[in-house]
């Protein structure tokens, strides 16, 4: 009974914080209204790899390991932030540029997926306050002496919360109405979406000085 309520406490907290707007959230929706449904269900699965490496460092302690080194979580913080202003740099010069498949090159869509999970992946790990999410989670709601059925179905749990969420995210917005909206406000969407990004990385980085 103690795991059950655990497991359902961690799934709805981590439900929760999936949903919310973030640079995650942001990366998904710009793949599948630009690329397509399968560039975005790719991401969506870098999106879920990135999970469970959370969710796994949580379960070995992540959070005591930050406590008892800050200056890691500062680094992981700048690190980031840095990304996603990078991503940003790149979201805000490919403005406007056809991202569709338009070649039939062999080869070509499994790059394109390639680099739709890689986004994913990279986008997901690189935000350190996810991780501070899961641990801070897992503190709160794991039991005294969790078995390793109980931490196999956490794994689990994450999981298809996380990729449950995106894979919505990613085939509402890669349907016919939203990818004519974009096509038709191209520019001025990926600007919008460099701006978020790059504002994001900003705000991660001016947080570790403080």
């Amino acid at each position: 009974m103690q795991e059950l309520t655990a497991l359902f406490g961690i799934a709805t907290a981590l439900a929760l914080g999936a949903a919310s707007p973030g640079p995650s959230f942001v990366m998904v929706a710009r793949i599948a209204i630009a690329s397509s449904r399968v560039d975005g269900l790719f991401a969506v699965l870098g999106m879920g790899i990135g999970a469970l490496l959370f969710a796994g460092l949580a379960l070995l302690g992540l959070q005591g390991l930050l406590l008892a080194v800050p200056s890691l979580y500062l680094i992981l913080k700048v690190a980031g932030g840095l990304y996603l202003a990078y991503l940003g740099i790149r979201i805000w010069r490919g403005a406007g540029k056809a991202q569709g498949h338009h070649s039939v090159e062999p080869g070509s869509g499994n790059r394109s997926a390639a680099r739709s999970f890689s986004l994913g992946l990279t986008t997901q790990i690189s935000n350190p306050k996810t991780a501070i999410v899961y641990a801070s989670v897992f503190a709160a709601f794991l039991p005294t002496a969790p078995t390793l059925a109980f931490g196999l179905g956490v794994i689990a749990l994450v999981f298809a919360i996380e990729s449950g969420w995106y894979a919505l995210v990613a085939l509402a917005l890669s349907a016919q109405g939203p990818r004519y909206a974009y096509l038709r406000y191209q520019a001025w969407i990926d600007r919008a979406a460099a701006g978020v990004m790059f504002a994001l990385g900003l705000k991660l980085v001016s947080s570790a000085r403080s």
